[in-house]
């Protein structure tokens, strides 16, 4: 597979809009010329508010259709096609309602995928889907480094089994993730803030401090460690994604955030997710067209490196 066939196959908004971008559609990642994959995870049964992220990884292809047409994204000076063949490998199976199912499903995926040395890219879902994506990809890159954006810290102490908001808790128990180089950025809501490892960027301090600022701190943290980055949507304000699970004003505008993203271009990510993108509670596709954007700008960070 050469890789003046992976440009994306059709730069319409309407035209066939069956995968990410119009990227092919394959589950055989085995090539030398697949770089990175991008895979779908539609779960949402760890929602504590509104369900409907199971439908997230299909709104963010239907969305991605919007960024066809620009075949060399602004601001970059390449073309991602020209550094990087990427597949769409559609969305993970598991028995529906089986929530065991889908953590065997997702990190045996996600850890064979790395484990190729492939870049994943993966669509959610609510945020739990993280666990087993980290899971997967520890058993490539050994422990890792988290950037987490989120409204949410993540860490609470659950009693449920399958809760979108344990995984930051559980991850560093089981060796997943080392929060003494992890940060945590556009964060809005309670924790605990004597017990927490994580450093915390707030979203108010997020806003109110420059681009640079919030990059040097980002990077001062996680140094050169690999790191996974995971992206749930509600990290924006409402106004900028109103489609999601639990919203909660006062966060980030997409703007800053790819500033932020840009500035983390270097750092050696190992993988990336955006989740909790509920099309139910959309409007305009403004959420899923975020979500879809941040992918891009991920596997443009990625190919900048190369």
């Amino acid at each position: 597979m050469s890789k003046n066939q992976f440009p994306f196959a059709d730069d319409s908004i309407f035209f066939n809009v069956f995968s990410y971008l119009g990227l092919p559609l394959s589950r055989d990642f085995s090539s030398d010329q697949v770089d990175a994959v991008v895979m779908g995870i539609p779960y949402d049964l760890g929602t504590s508010g509104r369900a409907g992220a199971r439908n997230g990884p299909n709104g963010i292809r239907q969305a991605s259709a919007n960024l066809r047409w620009e075949s060399q994204r602004w601001p970059w000076d390449f073309a991602l096609s020209e550094r990087l063949n990427i597949i769409d490998y559609g969305d993970v199976p598991f028995g529906y309602g089986d929530s065991e199912d889908m953590l065997k499903a997702v990190e045996e995926q996600a850890a064979q995928i790395s484990g190729a040395g492939k870049t994943l890219v993966s669509f959610g879902g609510d945020h739990f889907v993280t666990l087993p994506l980290l899971r997967g990809h520890a058993r490539t890159h050994g422990k890792m480094a988290l950037i987490h954006f989120d409204a949410h810290t993540d860490t609470y102490d659950d009693v449920e089994q399958y809760s979108h908001g344990c995984m930051f808790k559980r991850a560093p128990k089981e060796g997943l993730i080392d929060p003494a180089h992890s940060v945590q950025v556009g964060i809005r809501t309670a924790f605990d803030r004597a017990g927490h490892e994580y450093q915390v960027i707030d979203a108010q301090q997020a806003n109110e401090q420059s681009v640079a600022a919030t990059v040097a701190a980002i990077r001062g943290r996680v140094g050169d460690h690999p790191a996974y980055l995971s992206f749930d949507i509600d990290c924006l304000d409402p106004a900028f994604a109103p489609g999601t699970g639990t919203p909660v004003v006062g966060g980030m505008s997409t703007s800053k955030i790819l500033g932020i993203l840009r500035g983390i271009a270097d750092l050696n990510i190992v993988g990336f997710d955006v989740v909790e993108v509920s099309p139910a509670y959309d409007h305009a596709q403004v959420t899923a067209l975020a979500g879809a954007t941040l992918a891009l700008e991920f596997l443009y960070m990625r190919a900048s490196r190369r």
